[in-house]
């Protein structure tokens, strides 16, 4: 599935091939929740890093996260970035799984399905004021074993169309 995304304030727009453009799940660890909001967790996608067309760049911030499973002052492999401009966050980038990109779903313009079940995780690092949405869903309190791909092969959700 094509997708379209951009930032807040338009200084930054982007685009990507998704064969996994369903977002079910929900991360509730302190680095997607403090750098993303929302109700206490962020809903990250998959796509294809060499399909990622990006529009406004020089905007383009990134953030390595200091990792909370890792050794005092381990910082994140991981790339997120971000508008600098808003402050909006866009994607996540991991060297380790240099072709795919994790697009978050809140900078998405582009419709995309709806979800026939959700998949909680990280559940260890959820503070006590975050409410789990109610519905049908699997919970993890670290990762699921289950990457984005299989679960949108199980559902029949995966998308051959795209790269």
């Amino acid at each position: 599935m094509h997708l379209e995304g951009s930032c807040h304030c338009g200084a930054v727009a982007f685009s990507l091939e998704s064969a996994t453009p369903v977002p079910f799940q929900r991360c509730y660890c302190s680095i997607c929740r403090k750098t993303q909001g929302g109700g206490g967790f962020a809903i990250n996608l998959g796509g294809a890093a060499d399909s990622l067309a990006v529009a406004g760049g020089a905007a383009i911030g990134t953030y390595r996260a200091h990792d909370p499973e890792g050794a005092p002052g381990t910082i994140s492999e991981g790339e997120r970035s971000f508008c600098t401009r808003c402050g909006a966050g866009l994607w996540v980038w991991d060297p380790r799984w240099p072709e795919l990109i994790h697009p978050f779903a809140s900078a998405i313009d582009t419709p995309l399905p709806a979800a026939p079940e959700h998949v909680d995780l990280m559940l260890a690092y959820k503070p006590d004021w975050v409410v789990v949405p109610e519905g049908p869903s699997s919970r993890f309190q670290i990762y699921p074993e289950e990457s984005l791909e299989a679960w949108h092969r199980r559902h029949g959700l995966l998308d051959h169309k795209a790269k």
